[in-house]
């Protein structure tokens, strides 16, 4: 039996999102530990920090699309707000402990963990307005549009 559902279908709970990109940063940042203590290419000390950035964005993105499938929203945002502050700490403590360089030291870091932060609230706002409209659309009656008298 094969299923056409789509991806965009299917509800993922934000806190198993979470944890398969925490598992993402985990490894690409131990991947580039491992290349870096080889010598066969230069690794920056900050990588850690790009990539927990980097894979914070990927959260923010597919968690604020993955909203739109969701039976409870209010629930759904909530635990998507907790679990985005949990995998921004967890990729922050584990980026510190592999570059040991606070977000402080890590230069511009900082302004990307902000900026990546209120982009994800602006995501999941988009997500809300553009949710609110189709629901508003599915309940109209499509028949025949409304007549309006213009001479008022």
């Amino acid at each position: 039996m094969e299923e056409n559902a789509s991806l965009f279908e299917k509800s993922v709970s934000p806190v198993i999102q979470a944890a398969y990109t925490f598992a993402g940063v985990v490894v690409v940042s131990l991947l580039a530990k491992g290349v870096s203590a080889s010598d066969s290419l230069a690794v920056s000390d900050r990588f850690p920090w790009m990539a927990a950035a980097s894979f914070m964005l990927v959260f923010a993105l597919f968690n604020a699309v993955y909203s739109a499938s969701s039976k409870d929203i209010v629930k759904y945002y909530g635990r998507s707000i907790y679990s985005f502050l949990g995998l921004a700490a967890a990729s922050g403590v584990f980026a510190w402990l592999l570059s040991s360089k606070t977000l402080d030291e890590a230069g511009s870091y900082r302004w990307i963990y902000l900026v990546i932060t209120v982009g994800y609230i602006v995501f999941l706002c988009l997500m809300s307005f553009m949710r609110k409209v189709v629901d508003f659309a599915q309940k109209e009656e499509w028949n025949a549009p409304k007549t309006r008298d213009r001479r008022k």
